[in-house]
């Protein structure tokens, strides 16, 4: 009896155990991806503290207002991040429409109402809101959901080229109006890349880039350009010529770079922040992040978008199907190359962009667009696991992320026993 008992016991406590188990299992969660996002936040909310308890003194009477701001947007962008990566992405293909429209419509809007602040036209609801950080999240989705509906048409010049040349041109006009050249040059990264990835070849691409920048264009100068896309331009053409002739923002950032050293001044002890950095805790936080942690604390920023990047592309790779293929890629690479321009500029590779740092700068729109990509990236993950385990996906489908000789490989692992 004992005996039996004691069996009965172990038996139930293994069923449990194995129940639990298949729970966690069923969770299906990317632990890399989660902790280089917990990483980024935690990291972000430091800076942010650092680069902006002065500026938020002086014009809001309060040292912590803009880390309180930024602290309550990060608790409304992990609600985001736990409903996106519970909600099957293949809504997305139904969502896809709608939210371009939104998009549009706000970014119209930002040229209609024209509240300029900075020099730009880019914000409503007193700034509160940028239609254009909504832009790049919602191009990436429209794409990936476009050119797999599209992937049979991609050649054909009616159905395929000019089409997606027609969508990037114009949000690409309608953002350049702004002016905010980030954008502008982010889009039109992300459709070529997602293009190629789609099984695009380079010709196509060209093609498509070309139409883009043409349509673009007829919207730039039906809205009338603001004009200082250009001065930026020439400015960063002198600095290249010339560093003690870069602009005033690309000198200060490279003062507290050099004031920074190997290993930083200490968090919370820069001074260029102090002394005329512009908007030294938005599009200057890397400035600041270099003087504080010196290039050691850089190098470990570049390394976590890199190892973003590599959970991105990894989950791209198991993807179930194409549409999550290149939505998982263009989410991807689009953190990847906001993050880049931004690096970029403050070392004065690239023109005055204007552009936020993701999960480091502050500011609402980018936080919670970036935190919303990083959920869906969650849920196709979710989702490969699930096909893993229910054995639905077949070895030709993961072999890379084009779908050049598609057919032939899938009908191939379909004859495999």
């Amino acid at each position: 009896m004992s005996m039996g008992s004691s069996m009965n016991t172990n038996l139930s406590g293994m069923t449990r155990s194995a129940a639990v188990s298949r729970r966690q299992v069923r969770l299906h969660i990317d632990v890399p991806l989660v902790l280089v996002t917990v990483t980024l936040l935690i990291f972000g909310m430091l800076m942010v503290y650092s680069a902006s308890w002065d500026f938020s003194n002086t014009n809001f009477k309060s040292a912590t207002y803009i880390f309180k701001r930024q602290l309550m947007f990060m608790g409304v962008g992990c609600v985001v991040i736990l409903a996106l990566a519970w909600i099957d992405y293949h809504y997305w293909r139904k969502l896809a429409v709608p939210a371009m429209g939104t998009a549009v419509t706000g970014l119209v809007s930002v040229l209609l109402i024209g509240d300029v602040r900075n020099g730009a036209v880019r914000a409503l609801l007193n700034g509160s809101v940028q239609p254009s950080e909504l832009a790049k999240v919602v191009i990436v989705i429209y794409l990936a959901v476009w050119l797999f509906a599209k992937r049979e048409k991609l050649s054909d010049v009616s159905f395929g080229l000019i089409p997606l040349g027609g969508i990037l041109g114009f949000v690409g006009g309608l953002i350049f109006l702004q002016p905010d050249i980030s954008a502008v040059l982010t889009i039109m990264l992300l459709g070529g890349l997602m293009f190629f990835l789609a099984g695009g070849e380079l010709r196509q691409i060209f093609v498509v880039l070309v139409l883009g920048i043409a349509v673009g264009w007829l919207v730039v100068q039906s809205g009338g350009s603001q004009g200082t896309g250009s001065e930026r331009w020439h400015t960063f053409i002198e600095g290249l010529k010339n560093p003690l002739n870069a602009s005033y923002h690309v000198t200060r950032s490279m003062e507290a770079f050099a004031k920074g050293g190997p290993f930083g001044v200490g968090i919370g002890n820069a001074s260029t922040k102090l002394t005329g950095l512009p908007v030294p805790h938005t599009d200057s936080i890397f400035a600041v992040v270099g003087e504080e942690t010196g290039f050691t604390g850089s190098v470990f920023l570049v390394t976590m978008y890199g190892l973003l990047l590599w959970r991105g592309l990894a989950i791209a790779r198991r993807a179930p199907d194409g549409l999550g293929r290149l939505m998982a890629a263009g989410l991807a690479f689009w953190l990847a190359i906001e993050a880049f321009i931004n690096m970029a500029v403050m070392v004065g590779l690239m023109p005055f962009a204007g552009n936020a740092l993701p999960f480091i700068s502050a500011g609402g729109s980018n936080l919670l667009v970036s935190m919303a990509a990083i959920g869906i990236l969650l849920n196709i993950s979710r989702q490969s696991e699930k096909t893993v385990e229910q054995g639905e996906r077949t070895f030709g489908e993961v072999v890379d992320l084009r779908w050049r000789n598609r057919r032939r490989r899938e009908s191939r692992s379909r004859r495999t026993p």
